[in-house]
């Protein structure tokens, strides 16, 4: 059979298009799934997880009871029970004052994300981001063309002293910021570090956005404050139900000043008009007749557990030239390599061993990239997968470090 020639249309496409680095994470989940390689690449939920038998439930019951509306087109800020759940939500937790109207149900965070440049950002607009940074972000604010600087992570959150330097000699019109167990580092900001920031941001006329996927999943039992609490300018939360429940169903929200929500729908109509109907719903109901608070600490169980282990491993089975600070929360263990280690050069013999993860140079901007770290995610896999995976990862690694070290040394 002959194989079809594709056209070349390259001269045809936008600027911005050109502009936007591919997901590696997508790209390596095609390569993953469905093998017999051990991946703590991807930043799965674990699907044992996800409360099937409930969601069911809840989705039988809106069928049964509202089938005509539930299929129909809706209103593009979301389902309105949803949304009141999400108020009160926040309300009961931090002690805000949050109006439904405040809330916009968006296609998972990432939509969040996409939405947001679409109302604030114009071409060569700064946007500061951490060092390194959520890729997702990258890739969606990188469509709107702007200007991105960044700021160095610390153990416990941004270096306030390169965030005060940037402030003071940039326009940034949009900061985005991950708090709460950082995805990639899994870090974690201290109390102090979120109110001198809130501080900072008061004298600032930029968006500051806090995105928040992993929040929940909090190892400590200590309720995190977000830096909203202590900033009332022009603050922005990302949410979503992906991590908690399940990250198909697609649905995340904005919480922000009603102006700008109203901005935010305007861009959401030209977008997709409204977020899954069916899947709000189901949502919701599983939400009111469930209790969620006692899912959630199944989560938190589950990779408390599966972190502790691949902790406990890498220390019995990595160089300890590597660098681990273990997290407290959410999905991810950030390894610091020597800097004469590139972990694009270990992905591939990893791979060919069976054991597949993110190099760390995936989530920092062109230019900046730092080549001697990686991302290992625990979340998704099983007990035997982690002894396993991490045992072939630190055999890997001690050769490696020893051929690497001995070329550098004999190239200097």
């Amino acid at each position: 059979m002959k194989t079809k020639k594709l056209k070349d249309y390259s001269e045809l496409y936008s600027e911005k298009i050109e502009r936007i680095p591919k997901s590696f994470l997508r790209e390596i989940l095609k390569l993953t799934s469905g093998s017999d390689i051990i991946s703590f690449a991807g930043g799965l939920p674990n699907p044992e997880c996800f409360p099937i038998k409930n969601l069911r439930k809840a989705a039988e019951k809106i069928l049964e009871e509202d089938m005509a509306n539930t299929l129909q087109y809706s209103v593009s800020e979301g389902f309105l029970p949803l949304r009141n759940w999400i108020a009160e939500n926040y309300r009961k937790k931090y002690g805000w004052d949050t109006l439904p109207e405040e809330i916009l149900i968006t296609n998972g965070s990432q939509q969040g994300l996409d939405l947001l440049g679409k109302v604030f950002i114009n071409r060569s607009d700064t946007i500061l981001l951490e060092r390194p940074s959520y890729l997702g972000a990258i890739q969606a604010l990188s469509m709107y063309q702007p200007n991105f600087i960044t700021c160095g992570l610390e153990e416990d959150g941004i270096n306030i002293s390169e965030l005060q330097e940037n402030l003071k000699y940039h326009t940034n019109k949009l900061t985005y910021l991950i708090p709460d167990f950082q995805n990639p580092t899994g870090i974690c900001y201290s109390l102090e570090k979120r109110e001198r920031i809130g501080k900072l941001f008061e004298d600032y006329n930029g968006v500051l956005v806090e995105d928040n996927p992993y929040g929940e999943i909090n190892f400590t039992g200590k309720t995190q404050l977000p830096i909203k609490y202590f900033h009332n300018g022009a603050s922005i939360l990302l949410g979503t139900f992906s991590k908690v429940i399940a990250p198909g169903l697609r649905i995340g929200w904005i919480y922000a000043n009603q102006k700008i929500i109203n901005q935010l729908v305007i861009a959401k109509q030209a977008s997709d008009l409204h977020s899954n109907t069916f899947a709000q719903k189901m949502i919701y109901n599983y939400l009111i007749q469930e209790d969620s608070s006692e899912h959630i600490y199944q989560i938190i169980e589950t990779y408390k557990w599966n972190c502790d282990l691949m902790y406990e491993e890498i220390e019995k089975h990595f160089p300890s030239e590597i660098k681990i600070i273990k997290p407290e929360g959410g999905m991810f263990i950030w390894a610091q390599l020597p800097s004469y280690c590139n972990t694009w050069n270990l992905l591939s013999i990893c791979m060919e061993r069976g054991v597949a993860f993110v190099p760390g140079a995936t989530f920092y901007l062109k230019g900046e990239e730092i080549h001697n770290s990686m991302r290992l995610s625990y979340s998704g896999s099983s007990t035997e997968e982690i002894k396993k995976g991490i045992q072939i990862l630190g055999n890997t690694l001690h050769e490696f470090l020893q051929k690497n070290k001995k070329d550098y040394y004999e190239k200097a």
